[in-house]
């Protein structure tokens, strides 16, 4: 499933095709390697010249005094192929492609120079990183194939960066380097002929000095082999902070046309990085904040945070944010963390969470504060209110170890957090490094950075099974046995009937009990209320006899070749209108939807989605970030309604789903009405669209 890219980021000698001293990218990475110890051979080729920055230069592969274990090709797309596989013919392993204008795009020119580079190696062996891509950053290895000199004096660390935007790469990397940011590997993997995400994702996973990775996503090509060194990374404990590209059409567009990746569908990946914990940043500029507490924070066990701020209003601010912030929260403190804080702080303080302390006279008295509070059993982890020391020459040099005896005795996390972004010496960051704490900047950056490490920390280790295999009956989806096979994962139905005529839905609606709820049944019109093919609550037979004519007139005259297979007849229901579905992500697999419904949910776009199975406390949590969730907690005067209700129907809709996902493509449920509590809940609109293999859609 995955191709190392050990042979690239491990080379142990380096061909540069397209020497020259007149060239920028080649001489930058010449004076990279040469500078810096790459401890490696290195061949400059170019058949115009013998010499270039003061050694031999050799005109191609088969004049080098032994095989180059790797090229890095920096010539016009044209000269590519050839030049591989001449390399490959004498013994070349693997290359970095840094040309545009391979594999990408819709020009068949373009697309065949992909294809021929694919074929080249399937037939060879030959491993290639790019084509489109600017190189990669080894930083144990030296091997600094990356056209940029500044990063080569970046400190060995444990943040491994795979970027698809290989311009991005390097200025993500110079400010994080700039905040304390320590990388194994920098990566900019292009338009991924050969090596792609899931290869570089798998390769840091299993590497030793790895203990972080930071991917800008455009695409994801191989979702499934994604997934699966997702799933590791997870079990091996080792987070994976991302940003991706895709939620506007336009970006979506711009991607494709960039990489030739399929963006997807951002929603689905959205659930695809909640279940294998990954954490989605909203920004580069979260993404390292994300990244530094992870590098230097231990895993909480929960999602309670103590603040110690000092400062009023940073506590006014904190309350703000976290009202729009899940992942969170900021339990009280108990009796003996106040009486533990109380003689550290001034008289008329209040010890409350978060807790202004006033400005603490030293460092000692803010460690025994943090210890305090890091001391509550109702507490997992500690977000402190500090900025690192400047320089020397503006502020004394400030002995850490008051802290540090706190953190030696607590096994929560402490992160440091400033209120605004503000500038960063030398002297700050060796403190930084010295203390062991993460010292974030700005207030919603650290709420999100803690709700990263709370959601990581609930999730890992963890190594997800396999979705099991369908195993439903082609016959328990189709027509009637559709409604009963729902019952009997949870999914009821109200009282209903589905008649061919007017007369028909009369004499059923006696038999069910007014009032009822009338609606035509048609293959073609998949929205009823659009077509104003639904009429509610109709208190005798006569209503409901003259009410179907009136149907079928409506939909004949709106549609005139409309097909108008009947009627349903259904007990009348009222509560809490949601939506619930399920679907094939082309890209992620089986996915489920809840959200608030009716003929409301386009508008309010207030839905979840997450990968199946959904289990009982995920569906819960998916009900409670919703705006939905008001409503089912009794909204102006309303009842309660039955919430626990509503999430065995979401669990029995997604064991439906997998055990019939090869019979359906999607299934919708809207709405499902939830009743006050205690009485259940009723999916009043079955709508089923059948894959190739199975029949045509079909409404109930």
């Amino acid at each position: 499933m995955f191709t190392s890219p050990e042979p690239v980021l491990r080379a142990r000698s380096v061909a540069i095709v397209g020497a020259s001293e007149r060239a920028r990218w080649p001489s930058s990475i010449f004076a990279n390697l040469r500078d810096n110890g790459y401890p490696g051979k290195i061949y400059p080729i170019n058949p115009r010249y013998a010499e270039v920055w003061g050694v031999r230069c050799y005109p191609d592969f088969a004049a080098l005094p032994e095989p180059a274990e790797h090229a890095l090709v920096i010539i016009p797309a044209t000269a590519v192929q050839a030049t591989l596989e001449e390399g490959a013919a004498h013994g070349l392993k693997s290359a970095t492609v840094y040309a545009a204008n391979i594999g990408e795009g819709h020009d068949p020119e373009i697309v065949a120079r992909g294809q021929a580079l694919k074929d080249l190696c399937r037939r060879t062996g030959l491993v290639i990183s790019g084509p489109n891509c600017m190189g990669a950053m080894s930083m144990r290895e030296k091997a600094f194939f990356y056209p940029n000199g500044d990063l080569c004096s970046v400190a060995p660390g444990p943040v491994g960066a795979v970027f698809q935007s290989g311009g991005t790469l390097q200025f993500w990397c110079q400010t994080g380097a700039a905040r304390g940011l320590k990388f194994s590997y920098m990566i900019s993997s292009g338009n991924e002929l050969g090596i792609d995400l899931a290869d570089y994702v798998n390769f840091l996973v299993e590497d030793e000095h790895t203990k972080t990775i930071a991917l800008f996503i455009e695409g994801i090509r191989r979702p499934e082999a994604f997934m699966a060194a997702a799933n590791k990374a997870l079990a091996a404990g080792k987070p994976i902070v991302a940003i991706k590209t895709g939620r506007s059409q336009r970006s979506r567009a711009a991607a494709q046309s960039h990489t030739g990746a399929i963006a997807g569908d951002y929603e689905a990946y959205a659930a695809m990085c909640d279940r294998y914990g990954i954490t989605n940043c909203d920004s580069l500029d979260e993404m390292v904040e994300v990244a530094l507490a992870f590098q230097y924070t231990k895993r909480p066990k929960g999602n309670r945070v103590g603040w110690v701020t000092t400062s009023g209003g940073t506590v006014d601010l904190l309350y703000d944010y976290m009202d729009g912030e899940r992942g969170t929260v900021m339990p009280d403190y108990g009796p003996a963390t106040v009486a533990a804080i109380q003689p550290h702080i001034p008289a008329e303080m209040t010890p409350k969470n978060p807790l202004d302390s006033g400005i603490p006279s030293s460092l000692e008295t803010a460690a025994k504060i943090c210890a305090a509070v890091a001391a509550d059993p109702a507490v997992d982890m500690i977000a402190w209110a500090a900025q690192l020391p400047g320089g020397a020459g503006k502020r004394k040099v400030i002995d850490p170890q008051p802290m540090l005896d706190v953190m030696a005795a607590t096994d929560k996390p402490i992160v440091a957090f400033g209120r605004m972004l503000y500038p960063l010496t030398p002297t700050g960051l060796e403190f930084q490094d010295r203390i062991g704490i993460a010292h974030l900047q700005g207030m919603q950056p650290t709420i999100r950075a803690l709700g990263a490490l709370a959601a990581f920390g609930a999730r890992e280790g963890r190594k997800l099974a396999d979705l099991p295999p369908a195993s439903g009956w082609r016959d328990a989806v189709v027509g009637e046995a559709l409604n009963a096979t729902l019952a009997s994962h949870g999914v009821a139905l109200p009282k209903s009937a589905f008649v061919k005529t007017p007369a028909g839905a009369a004499d059923a609606a006696g038999e069910i009990g007014f009032p009822v709820a009338l609606k035509i049944v048609s293959a073609e019109l998949s929205h009823k209320t659009e077509v104003g093919g639904v009429l509610l609550n109709l208190k005798s037979a006569a209503e409901v006899k003259a009410g179907a004519e009136s149907l079928a007139a409506r939909i004949h005259g709106a549609s005139p070749n409309a097909r108008l297979d009947g009627y349903l007849v259904q007990e009348m229901v009222s509560g809490v209108e949601v939506i619930l579905g399920a679907r094939n992500d082309p890209l992620y697999g089986p996915v489920l939807v809840v959200g608030s419904g009716g003929v409301m949910v386009e508008l309010t776009g207030d839905v979840a989605l997450r990968l199946l199975p959904v289990g009982a406390d995920e569906a819960r949590d998916m009900i409670a970030g919703l705006k939905l969730s008001r409503l089912l907690a009794g909204y102006r005067g309303k009842p309660e309604a039955d919430t626990e209700a509503l999430v065995r129907a979401v669990c029995g809709l997604s064991d439906f789903y997998l055990a019939h996902r090869h019979w359906l493509a999607d299934i919708e449920i809207n709405p499902l009405i939830v009743l006050p509590k205690g009485q259940g809940a009723r999916a009043v609109d079955v709508r089923a669209i059948y894959s190739d293999a199975a029949p045509a859609a079909v409404t109930v």
